[in-house]
């Protein structure tokens, strides 16, 4: 049986006993319940389905639900040549960490869920951590891409989209790969807040890397008068200005630097490109911003259930009628990964608490390619448990529509490089 609501319900564990004490009040016969019948998975997601990240949230869910209800389509998760359908617990963590832990352990400990998908936020992600290890109960995150996530070594959570400061810097050797003539120089500018200021590394350390020369990084307050930033970073002439912002900074440097006429050759953001609201506050100045995407429709993976990156597309948005974005994607990829990982560790529902020590253990040696790309898990480090393998996707606005670039075997455009001036 499959299940879906909406927040975390008392009826959905309560309902089962309270028509059973109405039954015998009227002399009815016991009915037993859908899983006493057919022993099935069950599936706990935690995320934002209220509060300031319900957007968010519903990412999340929705990837999530799409690999459930595409699994079940066929009969179920596969082990040992038979098929378990997988039932959904939702816990809301109405944008806070931890209403997350508490909503995690009422999955944990009344529901019996014998997996956990992971919440929208890296906050919340990082307070249900010590909820899995409690219980030893493993937790897959479609969503979290703070590196401190992982720096806490978290041994029952995995992680399936690279933290941003791999994927900000990798991005760096895509772009100096493409540009001609070959991009030499980079200044870095990332606001003084946690997200942004993890991306602001990721591009600091990815320019060395990429082999480019750094001749600026500067910390800026979220809101302020970036001319003085600007002008310093003007004066340098990088071939590269980088970003680690969200949405408004990151309007306030092309507002700022268009006001001084000053454009680089690139510019390149990490969060906020493919977000509506920054082409629309920019009109035709935001093209020819660059960004980054773990994920798009057109990279060239594909598995089993979902088909190619372009097939899965097609099914989220006839389901939803919105274009999945990459965090939809590795929702539903991590779906993937608990279907693997329990047809190699071989038991059959309902799991025993020993049972979900083991499948822990078979997550961490995930191996797997899917229309997401390949998902491995790191063993050591500080991306210990995240799935760093994913090469990003450069975008970039051309004409008003975001487009992929590079690399080569994900682009649909060429990129715009160098940028013409503002005149």
């Amino acid at each position: 049986m499959f299940t879906s609501t909406r927040g975390f319900s008392r009826r959905r564990f309560l309902g089962g006993s309270a028509f059973a004490l109405a039954a015998g009040a009227l002399g009815m016969p016991f009915i037993r319940t859908a899983r006493a019948q057919v022993p099935t998975f069950k599936a706990g997601v935690i995320t934002s389905l209220s509060g300031d990240n319900i957007l968010g949230g519903n990412l999340t869910k929705r990837g999530y639900d799409l690999w459930a209800d595409a699994i079940n389509a066929k009969g179920g998760v596969e082990v040992g040549g038979d098929r378990f359908k997988v039932e959904m617990f939702y816990g809301d963590d109405q944008s806070n960490p931890a209403t997350g832990a508490d909503a995690a352990e009422r999955l944990i400990v009344q529901n019996e869920v014998d997996v956990l998908f992971g919440p929208y936020t890296s906050g919340s992600t990082i307070a249900v951590q010590p909820i899995c290890q409690k219980y030893q109960v493993p937790m897959i995150s479609g969503s979290a891409e703070s590196p401190n996530v992982w720096k806490a070594k978290p041994e029952f959570n995995f992680g399936i989209i690279p933290a941003v400061d791999t994927t900000a810097g990798k991005s760096l050797a895509v772009l100096v790969k493409i540009s001609n003539p070959t991009a030499k120089t980079i200044a870095v500018i990332s606001v003084n807040e946690p997200f942004s200021k993890e991306t602001g590394e990721g591009f600091r350390d990815g320019a060395k890397k990429a082999g480019l020369d750094l001749v600026a990084y500067e910390l800026v307050p979220a809101e302020g008068d970036l001319t003085p930033v600007i002008s310093k970073i003007a004066a340098l002439k990088p071939d590269i200005v980088a970003v680690g912002g969200h949405e408004e900074p990151l309007i306030n440097v092309v507002k700022t630097s268009k006001s001084l006429d000053f454009r680089p050759k690139a510019l390149i953001m990490h969060y906020g490109v493919t977000d509506p609201a920054f082409a629309q506050a920019l009109a035709a100045d935001a093209n020819g911003t660059c960004g980054v995407a773990v994920w798009l429709p057109s990279v060239p993976y594909k598995d089993d259930l979902f088909g190619t990156a372009k097939e899965f597309a097609e099914i989220a948005k006839k389901k939803s009628g919105h274009e999945p974005d990459y965090t939809e994607a590795a929702c539903a990829a991590s779906g993937l990964v608990f279907g693997d990982a329990i047809k190699r560790l071989g038991k059959k529902p309902a799991l025993k608490p020993e049972n979900r020590v083991a499948l822990k253990d078979a997550i961490a040696e995930t191996d797997i390619h899917t229309f997401y790309g390949p998902i491995k898990f790191e063993k050591d480090g500080n991306h210990y448990h995240d799935n760093i393998q994913p090469v990003p996707v450069l975008i970039q606005i051309q004409d008003g529509k975001t487009v992929a670039v590079g690399p080569k075997d994900a682009a649909a455009a060429a990129l715009t490089y160098p940028l013409p001036t503002w005149k």
